[in-house]
């Protein structure tokens, strides 16, 4: 229940109402400062005081310019002053409008007559006036003294004024009540810059370098910390204001606040809660963003070092492949090996390990990142492992043919010393020709038992790690120890022949060595260095192929089943209504392949990892699938961004406990075929025996498989073309260049004009056709931009000329059509592109020559008429000998271009600058 005290002139008029009914009234709410000076003029005021049933009392004190108050002033300040202790509700100035005001709520009005006999029968007359507008509407109560109206208000609740003892300030009230709309406003605002601030978070994109993600960081940083200034200052204001209002019961008589204090201090102490549960929430939101902001800078360093560190490793590597050489002298080879320790010492490996182990660090750290950590982690180390194997192999072919060389070089310096020391002289004597062919038994014997057969043996063992070039120096000094015996042999037949010649008996002589080297046994191949890091990549593969069909699993449970799901059906937004096959596309045929057909087989090969490019080539038809996938992902993409915030993702993101949305995990697909190519390369490079060609056959048609998806998805753009371009036969290529036209027909200077001004042109080559297309940039819904290809003109393959090199430019090349009538000019962007599109184009036209070949040869024997056929110097050799050859020259031309115009247009000779062959019509065999 709800009093409301009201005074005109000088008559106290009490109101009685009930609250439930004010509450559902609608007004526009009121703030203090928009009604200040009303409030000062103080003709109505809540005091603080309450009924017997606790609700609010409002005072209408005397106010001598009453009768002048605008009654809108007057609705405006009732209005607010019952909006403070319940909802809005409003109050008319005079009693007539006080009744409008309130239909069916007010319930009582007490009337405290004035003491002064003439007002009194005024206000008599003023009551009569105006009684039968509240009749059938409230009961009137007249009031004679202040002690009646004690009789239904306590003393305790009303103002001096009233005979009561309740302590109210108007000003300190007008005061508290502003500072707390201020307060709350405060909250608001800051509340709403918190939200903003968390959208922009949430919605920005992580840059992809180390400088663009620090900035980020720093502003993000940045703003953080003004807005926690703006909190404190807002906490500090609403401390500051509850301090203010909870001093006011220390100042009072009885040290307690009224009802109306106490609702304001309840008031402050609820918004400082609210902003303390603002402030906690963002906070938890702002670290997970910055954990989010420092793993990104983690990742750009991380992969900017990692760069770094694989150019050194390449150079490295280079430097060491570089080391060719196998010396020629043992000073050579010192020197080599010396390099090759230097190469081993440099920082560049430690620097790679420690940076793998730093990308382990970030791993065990739950980066968010792993799938792009973990391969780069694995390809420092596998590098390093291989340079590491290719200097240990070096060195070690290096050492031992060092020890063969210089143990060889030793005893042979030693032995030819021996031989020259020996005096001719001495040895004509019996005495001195025994003793120097002791001396040389000796050594013999010396050199049998230790040096010679080491090295000979060494050499067995090492011939088939050594090199061709090392063997060759090795040989050399093994025919120089040869030579060296055979001085030896001489000389002790020499010494055996004049000891001979003496009476004494010859002494026996130990067996001499073989004269010559045995020839080296072949020992069998070490076992692969690489077969532990195939079965780890193997497992690698094995392992991520898993988790990649439980995430399909869990999309095609989780998300596409849902959609069925009855339970669920409100909360599908319209715009996904029977659309579930472009948002999902054809990944349930995708989820099926892995699941039940190609998982299983790449686990057959978990212990013959040589077999997974069997595997690979076994699969090429059903991996086509992902054609069709990316080719519907910009519908996809285009759809998920019109219903991707419904509470339909957002409950089954919850269901599945996902920290990714599902446009994440729709792009798993075309993550997963990119993946394989580079697993492929990695096996690759540790493959060197059996199933090798299998895995360069799975690599290259898994790379041609990625290459149809990228053309198609950029076929699907293509605009304006009104022919049917399935029957264009296959696209072979696509991609963007500068073209020049150079036409015969038109004005001249247009034409002269036309070759300094280049036209950007997307082409796309077809079996069948040339297509020249203008490639533009549409962004859609704000989001990304997606490129466009407007058709603009097409040459037909069979009336197409190319010349290979074009003056002034070896990235440029020339398409001419009908004679040359048209010349299309066309620069690539590098080299790599033009060798590419010029192979390419050739043999489109090589095989439309062959097809033509056919023709003519079918039809020989038919018709004698002949024409010219233009072929260029860089025609395939294998396709001349199958041409006729009395109809066949070619010159040492320069630039001769390739055509096929003639054999299928007209029997009439065409006259070109470049070389003319007569050959058959093939137009003929219809």
């Amino acid at each position: 229940m709800q009093w409301v005290f009201y005074c005109i002139s000088e008559y106290l008029i009490c109101f009685y109402f009930l609250p439930d009914e004010i509450m559902q009234q609608d007004i526009r709410p009121l703030l203090a400062v928009d009604i200040i000076e009303q409030l000062h003029r103080q003709f109505a005021l809540l005091s603080g005081g309450r009924g017997n049933d606790g609700a609010p009392i409002i005072t209408f004190p005397e106010y001598s310019g009453f009768s002048e108050v605008p009654e809108e002033d007057f609705l405006n300040v009732v209005t607010y002053l019952t909006s403070i202790p319940r909802p809005l509700h409003t109050i008319n100035k005079q009693e007539q409008l006080l009744a409008g005001a309130f239909p069916g709520n007010l319930q009582l009005v007490l009337v405290l007559r004035p003491s002064r006999f003439f007002q009194k029968h005024i206000a008599d007359i003023g009551i009569k006036l105006h009684k039968d507008d509240f009749k059938m509407k409230v009961p009137i109560v007249m009031l004679n003294s202040l002690s009646d109206l004690h009789g239904y208000v306590d003393k305790s609740q009303l103002t001096r004024e009233l005979g009561g003892s309740l302590e109210y300030s108007h000003s300190q009230w007008i005061h508290h009540r502003t500072a707390i709309e201020n307060f709350a406003m405060t909250v608001k605002t800051t509340a709403q810059m918190l939200q903003k601030f968390g959208t922009d978070l949430s919605e920005t994109e992580l840059p992809n370098d180390v400088q663009c993600t620090k900035d980020l960081l720093t502003a993000h940083n940045d703003k953080h910390d003004n807005l926690k200034d703006e909190l404190r200052l807002a906490v500090k204001q609403g401390t500051t204001l509850y301090s203010c209002i909870k001093d006011q019961a220390a100042k009072s008589e009885n040290q307690e606040l009224n009802p109306d204090e106490m609702e304001n201090q309840t008031t402050v102490e609820r918004l400082l809660a609210q902003l303390d549960e603002t402030e906690n929430a963002f906070e938890q939101f702002w670290s997970k963003h910055h954990l989010k902001l420092e793993q990104c800078l983690q990742l750009r360093h991380f992969e900017q070092d990692f760069r770094e560190v694989k150019v050194s490793l390449d150079s490295l590597m280079g430097t060491l492949n570089s080391i060719s050489d196998t010396g020629d002298c043992v000073a050579r080879v010192e020197q080599l090996l010396k390099e090759l320790k230097t190469l081993e010492e440099k920082p560049t490996l430690e620097k790679a390990q420690l940076h793998a182990l730093h990308g382990d660090q970030l791993i065990q750290s739950n980066h968010y990142a792993v799938d792009s950590i973990r391969p780069k982690c694995v390809e420092l180390r596998r590098v390093c492992d291989d340079f590491s194997n290719e200097a240990k192999k070096k060195t070690d072919v290096l050492s031992k043919s060092l020890k063969i060389r210089q143990g060889i070089d030793k005893w042979c310096e030693s032995g030819i010393y021996l031989l020259a020391s020996q005096a001719v002289d001495k040895c004509q004597s019996q005495e001195g020709a025994e003793s120097a062919l002791t001396d040389i038994q000796r050594f013999l014997e010396s050199a049998e038992k230790n040096q010679l057969t080491e090295l000979r043996n060494l050499h067995n063992q090492y011939e088939v790690a050594l090199s061709e070039d090392i063997k060759v120096h090795v040989l050399k000094a093994l025919k120089r120890l040869e030579d060296v015996q055979e001085m030896f042999e001489k000389r002790h037949v020499s010494l055996k022949r004049l000891s001979a010649k003496q009476t004494r008996p010859i002494q026996p002589v130990a067996p001499r060595p073989e004269s010559s080297p045995k020839r080296p046994s072949v020992k069998n191949t070490p076992r692969s260095a690489g077969s532990q890091q195939r079965k780890h990549i193997m497992t690698e593969l094995i392992e991520t192929e898993r988790l990649y069909v439980e995430e399909l699993q869990s999309i095609m449970e989780g998300y596409f089943a849902e959609l069925n799901n009855s339970e669920l059906s409100h909360l599908i937004p319209p715009s996904l209504e029977n659309k579930r096959d472009v948002l999902f596309g054809n990944l349930p045929e995708i989820y099926e392949f892995h699941n039940k057909t190609f998982r299983m087989e790449l686990e057959n090969c978990a212990e013959k990892p040589e077999l997974v490019g069997t595997c690979f080539l076994k699969r090429v038809e059903e991996l086509q699938v992902y054609e069709k996938y990316c080719q519907n992902k910009p519908r996809s993409e285009i759809l998920w961004r019109q219903c991707g915030d419904s509470l339909f993702f957002q409950e089954c993101q919850k269901k599945l406990d996902h920290k990714l949305s599902l446009d994440a995990y729709l792009l798993k697909p075309v993550q997963r075929i990119t993946k394989y190519q580079l697993m492929l390369k990695e096996m690759l490079k540790c493959s060197n025996g059996e199933g090798m060609a299998e895995l360069e056959e799975a690599l290259a048609t898994m790379l041609d498989i990625i290459k149809s998806v990228n053309d198609s998805m950029h076929q699907i753009a293509i605009t304006g073309f009104e022919g049917n371009l399935s029957e264009l036969g296959k696209l072979l290529m696509q991609g963007s260049f500068n073209v020049w036209t150079d036409h015969k027909k038109g004005h001249s200077k247009v034409k002269d004009l036309a070759r300094f001004k280049p036209m950007q042109r997307h082409l796309f080559l077809y079996d069948k056709m040339l297509l020249f297309c203008k490639k533009r940039e549409e962004t859609t819904d704000g989001h990304e931009k997606t490129p466009s290809y407007s058709f603009k003109h097409s040459l037909k393959m069979s009336a197409v000329g190319i010349t290979e090199n074009v003056k002034g430019d070896s990235k440029k090349f020339e398409v001419w059509y009908n004679g040359r009538e048209e010349v299309y000019i066309i620069q690539a962007p590098s080299m790599d592109v033009k060798n590419m599109w010029v192979s390419e184009i050739r043999k489109v036209l090589t095989g439309q020559l062959e097809a033509c070949r056919g023709a003519h040869t079918h039809t020989h024997t038919h018709t004698h008429t002949h024409t010219h056929l233009c072929i260029s110097e860089y025609f395939p050799p294998s396709v001349l000998p199958h041409l006729p050859r009395e109809r066949t020259s070619v010159p040492a031309s320069a630039h001769t271009p390739l055509s096929l115009i003639p054999l299928c247009q007209s029997a009439s000779v065409l006259h070109t600058d470049n070389l003319c062959v007569p050959a058959s019509v093939c137009e003929q065999t219809d």
